[in-house]
């Protein structure tokens, strides 16, 4: 008696994961990324000064904005600097590289941004970046 024993033909298409997994990636970098950019556009639009000589920042926890008229902001909400500097008190407390981030528009006064950077000092707090646009070197 002969058994016949069920093949799989092997004429038949498989299915390639190689492509398939390298395409998975592709999209998922994509993501990624323009995830990252997306987070720049829901900040307030201010006129950042210009600096020639800068560094990139990946990682800020704590980014302030001030406005040409003196209004400050928090995460695209206006706040008063009574509760920013109570929120940041708040924040460092449970990290110990915080810093943050003074976004101030380039007609803003500059005893405006050095007041904010003095509350935030009597607070504790003494790790300051502030915000520019990457100019042209002369």
């Amino acid at each position: 008696m002969r058994i016949r024993r069920n093949r799989i033909d092997e004429n038949l298409p498989q299915p390639m994961l190689s492509p398939m997994i390298d395409m998975i990636f592709l999209l998922l970098v994509f993501f990624i990324v323009s995830t990252m950019y997306m987070v720049e556009m829901k900040t307030i639009p201010v006129k950042l000064p210009e600096a020639a000589h800068t560094e990139t920042v990946s990682r800020s926890n704590f980014v302030v904005t001030v406005k040409k008229d003196g209004t400050i902001y928090l995460d695209g909400d206006q706040i008063q600097p009574e509760d920013l500097y109570a929120r940041a008190k708040q924040q460092m407390a449970g990290d110990e590289q915080f810093a943050v981030i003074l976004r101030g528009d380039s007609e803003v006064e500059y005893g405006r941004i050095i007041k904010l950077m003095d509350g935030f000092k009597k607070e504790g707090i003494t790790r300051f970046g502030l915000a520019t646009n990457l100019g042209k070197g002369k």
